[in-house]
């Protein structure tokens, strides 16, 4: 065997290595491998995908005597003493005395008891961070601190990875397993094309795994980073690229007619001059429906900034084509409020249209499907209730979903299959950055619409403690006083389950609790299991004790669809003065005439969330007012929520949540493929994500299935990745 023929096997070897058993990595015992589990590591691949979390720059080191107060520092010492303190009754702290030649140190470190147990006088330790000075000695406050093997006489600086820990791993033998795990897939086969890497100058896959983990220089680790990053956007892109793509295989998509009667009356028919953005969207729209292939079209619209109207167009389209059109939205409310808006000039268009629901009467429900089956309905609006099997259409050119992230995958697949091909049209008022957006939809095509179709009333946002509450009821008073309405929103949901990792000290030792952890609302869906009997008791409180002369009413999830539509029936006219709403989707209307809204545990909220919400005031010709009261402490919570008083841009606050957290912790695993993303910020890398998706288009334009030899290692690692993908999501 030549050595080339050897070397070639070693590589198919080490790369097979990565989809081993975590077991099969030197010291991952089946005890240790059950505490990986908790960190969603299975797998060779999964345990050197632990990517650190931050790294501790040690490299430069001082002595005690030479390190200066308030410079940031590594100092290699001995530890002469370690006391375990409770100087109040909720607070434990353990101080550490070390020395070396020139002096004493002791650092102080809050809620780390066993560091008793794990440091014994005579170790020898590295410890880094800010230096102080009190009480007559040099201190540190929570410092990294790594104990040396041996003597630490080798010891002249590093760079410590921080890795994600459980309790039963310490962040020495996490590193060391990493290490292991990288001896058994060293010389892995690189799934980039050279290319791309020539193109980019990326570092090969193998350098790039050891430098993250192991660098030598922060500048080392900026380019592992870059490298892998640009790795998981790319493959993330050709999987949804490829994904969106079966859709149409083997099936005759619709050449819709875009400039048709229809449309043309639809377009003398509305009461307004779109703005520059809808015509945009617009035209884009109509554009890829009259293309030969389907179309798969996001509409990505801040609050108030008439999406719906855009989407009638294309309805229109589907009109003149003889086609038919599905209009879902993900509740009752708000399916009516479609068809009482765009019906009457699908009318004036000549378009035939009706509303199918949940609560549609039978001999109503029965009227409306025989119309649907002969063609004769052009445009059918409804809720999940068009879902039903028995809604079959004469021809279905056209899918259209609001709200598309409320409805899930095979939702979304089960009205798309209502026709042959049909072109698709998703809608959504959850403001998502274009770079964040490209992860996350990268098989779609996308449209923006930003600004408002009208000068809208002005609209003020008040963030409030609990001690200055009555402000913001002042506000709703002398609203009502005025004749206007307001809306009263609360969370109702139950409290995040704490961890049981963090109550034993140990998720990660070396970092700080996450600050917002308390946030458990990023969309309506986290609203819907609202605790009623506690909604009840709010809006008895409000009646009996604040707003004691005005109506005030009540809707949650759990009341009858009839009972919740009389009671938004009657906000909408002006008889109930004050709503007491769990869940965003009952206050999904258009009422003018409610000006002031209050947002109860506004901390629980993200903030496109909130931005969402306070879009409900405002909309008409009276000034809105929006008053989150928060019973946080937090500095760094009520700074973000004070984003909300600077800023009225959906986008921009999205940016600033983004910048603040973790893309996780917004989208969590809602969207497929996002857990793909351990490296990228769509904040900062905006550039990679924008060059990934031209790139995977151009690739699949090449070579649509990857069969070719430049890319059949992308093609292995791209299926490898996506079935993984699948499994964490849950298929």
């Amino acid at each position: 065997m030549t050595e080339k023929a050897t070397r070639e096997i070693d590589r198919t070897k080490a790369t097979l290595a990565l989809d081993a058993p975590v077991t099969s990595v030197r010291l991952v015992s089946p005890k240790r491998a059950q505490a990986l589990g908790k960190l969603s590591i299975s797998t060779v691949r999964d345990l050197v995908g632990n990517y650190p979390r931050r790294y501790i720059d040690m490299s430069r080191v001082a002595t005690i005597a030479a390190a200066r107060i308030g410079d940031t520092c590594t100092i290699k010492a001995r530890v002469h003493e370690v006391k375990v303190k409770r100087p109040k009754p909720r607070v434990v702290l353990a101080e550490v005395t070390i020395v070396d030649d020139t002096g004493v140190l002791i650092i102080t470190a809050f809620s780390q008891p066993w560091l008793a147990d794990q440091l014994k006088k005579g170790a020898t330790v590295a410890v880094s961070g800010e230096v102080a000075f009190n009480y007559g000695y040099k201190r540190m406050t929570n410092p990294y601190i790594e104990q040396l093997e041996g003597t630490g006489e080798d010891f002249h600086g590093m760079i410590v990875p921080v890795h994600p820990l459980t309790a039963a791993i310490k962040a020495g033998m996490m590193r060391r397993l990493v290490g292991n795990a990288l001896e058994e897939v060293a010389g892995v086969i690189d799934p980039l094309p050279l290319s791309l890497r020539a193109k980019y100058r990326l570092m090969s896959r193998n350098s790039a795994l050891n430098s993250i983990h192991f660098p030598h220089t922060m500048d080392e680790q900026h380019e592992a980073r870059r490298r892998l990053a640009y790795e998981e956007v790319l493959l993330l892109e050709l999987m949804l690229m490829q994904e969106g793509g079966k859709r149409s295989e083997g099936r005759k998509a619709v050449e819709h007619v875009t400039d048709g009667p229809a449309v043309a009356a639809l377009a003398a028919a509305v009461p307004f001059e779109l703005t520059g953005e809808q015509i945009a969207a617009r035209d884009d729209i109509l554009g890829r429906m009259a293309a030969p292939r389907a179309a798969n079209h996001m509409l990505l619209g801040d609050v108030g900034t008439g999406k719906t109207i855009v989407a009638a167009f294309a309805c229109a389209a589907a009109a003149d084509t003889d086609g038919q059109a599905l209009f879902m939205a993900p509740t009752e409310i708000l399916a009516r409020q479609h068809a009482a808006s765009l019906g009457p000039l699908l009318d004036a268009a000549g378009v035939t249209w009706g509303i199918l629901t949940g609560s549609t009467q039978p001999d109503e429900r029965a009227g409306i499907l025989e119309r649907a089956v002969s063609g004769e309905l052009s445009v059918l609006f409804g809720t999940h209730a068009l879902l039903e099997d028995d809604v079959v259409l004469a021809n279905c050119t056209l899918a259209v979903i609001d709200e598309q992230q409320r409805f899930g995958v095979d939702q979304r697949a089960a009205l798309l299959a209502k026709g042959e091909c049909p072109d698709a049209l998703y809608l959504t008022a959850t403001p998502i950055p274009r770079t964040l957006a490209l992860a996350l939809f990268g098989n779609l095509s996308l449209s923006y619409i930003k600004e408002r179709p009208k000068a809208t009333a002005p609209r003020k946002t008040f963030l409030h403690t609990l001690a200055d509450r009555g402000r913001a009821y002042d506000a709703a008073q002398a609203a009502l006083a005025r004749g206007e309405q307001v809306y009263v929103v609360c969370p109702l949901v139950g409290e995040k389950q704490p961890d049981p990792e963090k109550k034993k000290g140990a998720r990660d030792e070396e970092e700080d609790v996450y600050e917002f952890e308390r946030i458990a609302i990023e969309d309506e869906r986290d609203m819907t299991g609202g605790n009623a009997a506690a909604a009840e008791a709010e809006a008895a409180f409000l009646q009996s004790k604040v707003f004691v002369d005005y109506e005030v009413g009540l809707v949650h999830g759990k009341l009858p669809a009839a009972e919740k539509q009389e009671v938004m029936d009657r906000f909408r006219i002006g008889e109930i003065g004050v709503l007491v709403a769990t869940t965003v989707i009952e206050v999904g209307v258009d009422v003018p005439n409610a000006t002031v809204m209050i947002v109860e545990d506004a901390d629980r909220f993200g903030l496109s969330q909130l931005h969402q919400l306070r879009g409900r005031v405002g909309r008409g010709d009276l000034p809105g007012e929006v008053h989150l009261v928060s019973g946080t402490k937090s500095e760094k919570a009520l700074e973000r929520l004070a984003a909300m008083e600077r800023t009225d841009d959906g986008f921009e606050l999205a940016s600033y949540d983004l910048s603040l957290r973790r893309e996780g912790d917004i989208l969590g695993n809602r969207q497929h493929g996002a857990s793909l993303l351990k490296l990228v910020n769509v904040v900062r890398d905006g550039k990679l994500i924008e060059a990934a998706h031209a790139d995977a288009e151009a690739i699949l334009e090449d070579d649509p299935v990857l069969q070719s030899a430049q890319y059949r290692a992308l093609a292995r690692e791209a299926r490898v990745v996506y079935k993984r993908a699948e499994d964490i999501s849950g298929g």
